[in-house]
């Protein structure tokens, strides 16, 4: 029972979910994007299943990249299932982007579109896993959990050494616009004195005082 009860706990915790939506088709379409978010090492698994064939008068073409710029597919005039596997280079967002290109005009049309992304422990075969190292049923379910375990762990790691930079660069910002502050104040203070002692003698020297 504890091990099940864990199990949820770290399905809840995992990176997995499924979308499904519509990508109407259009003349000069507009991307529609999918972002999500992966540590460096880990495999991502994208699932698409589409409605609609090729030919029926609108084209879906679909692309993933990542935030650094690696372009890991593109696939241009689809229908049905697509299948995609990679791992992450780095840690990064990527995005998973559709555009429905309208090819008859006057004509409504759109694509339904099922988009399941798993990453990391998730997207491993875990089947396969158990038929390759004949696994027990429960060694899998407690392999599976320590990976999902390491995987929070390093994302945490990951969150506190993210925010341990940002306050470096907090204190850093705070440090130079104080310095700034006091340096705009030490110059707006000496050209105070330069023009009282300007007009002095100004004045002492068309004898007003």
């Amino acid at each position: 029972m504890q091990i099940n009860a864990l199990s949820l706990l770290t399905l809840l915790i995992s990176t997995c979910f499924a979308l499904h939506f519509d990508v109407p088709a259009s003349l000069k379409p507009e991307p529609v994007c999918v972002r999500d978010f992966v540590q460096e090492g880990q495999l991502v698994v994208v699932n698409i299943d589409t409605d609609g064939s090729v030919g029926d008068g609108q084209v879906l073409s679909m692309v993933i990249r990542d935030s650094v710029g690696n372009e890991h597919r593109r696939t241009k005039d689809f229908a049905g299932e697509i299948r995609v596997a990679f791992s992450a280079p780095s840690s990064a967002a990527f995005d998973v982007c559709f555009e429905n290109l309208l090819q008859i005009k006057g004509r409504s049309l759109s694509r339904s579109i099922e988009l399941d992304i798993e990453s990391g422990s998730e997207a491993r075969d875990w089947n396969m896993i158990q038929a390759t190292e004949k696994l027990k049923p429960i060694e899998v379910e407690l392999r599976r959990i320590e990976e999902m375990t390491d995987e929070i762990v390093d994302e945490l790691n990951y969150l506190k050494a993210r925010e341990e930079r940002l306050r470096d660069t907090n204190e850093s910002t705070n440090r130079r616009v104080r310095n700034f502050s006091l340096l705009v104040i030490f110059v707006l203070v000496c050209l105070g004195a330069w023009q009282i002692n300007y007009l002095r003698n100004y004045f002492k020297a068309r004898h007003i005082i």
